[in-house]
Order: C-alpha cells, then structure tokens, then sequence
C-alpha cells in the first residue's frame, strides 16, 4: 500500500456542482435541525414557513466545495481512513441552490508515524457571478500509512492556527442530542462511506459499531453556535474549522463549549456526554 505524493501542489480540473433547495434542507435535517423542536429552525427545514425564508446551514460549504479531483490518492484499506480536520469560510451566505465551479489541491502529506495526515483545499466559484463563494480546507488521516518519512513529505501541513482555551467560564454551554439513526440521515447529502451504516465495514476499522460522519458533528457545532451566540441568525457565522478528535457513536449527547472575543472570534469545543473531546481545537467567525 502506498500513497501518490506526486498530487501534491498540482490543481485538479475544475468541476461543476450544483445544488438545490432540497438538497439544503436535507443537509439541515441531517445534521439535527428540527428534531428536538420542529419549530426551532424553520429557517433551515422549511422553505415556505410564513415570512420565514429558507437560509443554508454555513457548514454546507464544505460540500459545495467538494467534488474537485477525481485523481486516486493511493491504496490503502478504505475503512482506515477518518476525517481529520475541517475549515471553511464563505465570502457571502450560501445560495439556497445554485452551481459553482471547484478545483481542488493537495497540499501536503505529513507522516504521522501511525498514519498519514493528508492537507487539501478547494475552492468554489459561483458560476454565475464569477465570485469565489466557499473556500474549504481538509485533512483526512489514513491509520497504517505512516513510516514513509521522518516528517511532511512534499509541500505544507495545513497553516497551524494558534489556539488557546480560555481560563474562564465559556459564553455558551449548549447540549446538542444525536438520535441513534442520525447517520442514516445524513449519509443521504452525499457522504456513502459504509463506515457510518455498515457493521461489518466498521469493524473492519476496529470500531464496535459504525460512527457519526465527523461533518455531521462539524454542522452540529455550528447549528449551536448559530443559536447561542448569533440569536439564531444563520448568515452571521461566515467561518467555522478545527479538529476532529474522536468518534461520536450516534445517539450520543453532544456539549458545545464557546468562547466570545470582543471582535466576533469564537474559541470552542464540542464534547460526547462522557466528557471526551471530538471538535478540539474549534475556531469560528461570528
């Protein structure tokens, strides 16, 4: 098994996505909107609640901008692989449908010694417009594919953001429930890795049962941010990113944990019911 370093720096060919109203709303559901109070994001469920109009979880992004590449990264054991960190930043509040034009990069490939962390980015330009509308930043690591260096081969780690976790009482503590099913849901927005449906695929990656999608827990983060820190006003969060840190079995009781600046930047974390860290490292524009 091994990995293609010669991808990294070298654009992909741009790839048109599109998406539609359902499409959004989907998303919104997948990620938990509506299912502790169907009345409390009518915004992102409905789009024809009365003098309500239908707005786009940010954290959708990320899936605007996917679909860039196309080219194989390597072989190596599928059910091995977990998402590793996420950012995404939109430079206006995403359309309820629209089509945008993405190309993607690899920028680097660094050895973690139990595996490989592989940094991309992509970008999105509104058709359209001809304006850029999501830039997103991913890595994904590969457990059993390190060993092949002494440290990043080939380009550049994602840029390392200085965090640091308040000595102090967070503005907001929201708990933010997972229903045992939720993976089913939102496997439906395009993610069909088996490792969130299929047991026997997940024990192949040495997990009791398969997880919750890492972007599910991601939109979940940002549905709390929004309602605690924003009144619930969906185009105020224009940025969102950090890391993921462990699995969340679905059914699980989330707790996000934020931190307000004076100028709008948010530290968080988002914790499972036992206390473990999944989102560390959590920064977010507001």
């Amino acid at each position: 098994m091994s990995l293609n370093h010669d991808l990294i720096g070298v654009p992909s060919e741009a790839v048109r996505r599109s998406w539609t109203s359902k499409d959004t709303l989907l998303y919104a559901v997948g990620c938990g909107a509506g299912h502790d109070d169907p009345l409390a994001e009518l915004s992102l469920t409905t789009e024809n609640s009365h003098d309500i109009a239908q707005q786009v979880l940010p954290t959708y992004g990320v899936l605007v901008a996917s679909g860039g590449g196309g080219r194989k990264l390597g072989d190596f054991n599928p059910a091995m692989l977990v998402h590793g960190g996420q950012e995404v930043e939109l430079s206006r509040p995403l359309p309820v449908e629209g089509e945008v034009e993405v190309t993607s990069v690899i920028t680097g490939i660094e050895d973690k010694r139990s595996g490989a962390l592989i940094s991309s980015e992509s970008r999105a330009v509104d058709v359209a417009t001809g304006e850029d509308l999501v830039l997103s930043r991913s890595q994904i690591f590969i457990r059993g594919e390190g060993g092949f260096s002494d440290g990043t081969t080939g380009g550049s780690p994602a840029p390392a953001h200085e965090w640091v976790l308040p000595e102090r009482e967070p503005d907001l503590v929201a708990e933010m429930p997972t229903w045992p099913g939720q993976a089913l849901v939102y496997r439906l927005s395009g993610d069909r890795n088996p490792l969130h449906s299929d047991p026997v695929f997940a024990a192949r990656g040495n997990f009791e049962r398969p997880i919750l999608h890492g972007l599910c827990t991601y939109g979940i983060s940002a549905r709390a941010l929004i309602s605690g820190l924003a009144d619930g006003e969906v185009s105020a969060l224009t940025a969102i990113g950090g890391r993921f840190s462990a699995p969340v079995t679905p059914g699980d009781t989330l707790t996000v944990r934020a931190w307000r600046s004076d100028d709008g930047d948010v530290t968080f974390q988002t914790l499972r019911s036992d206390g473990t860290v999944c989102f560390d490292r959590g920064t977010a524009r507001v």
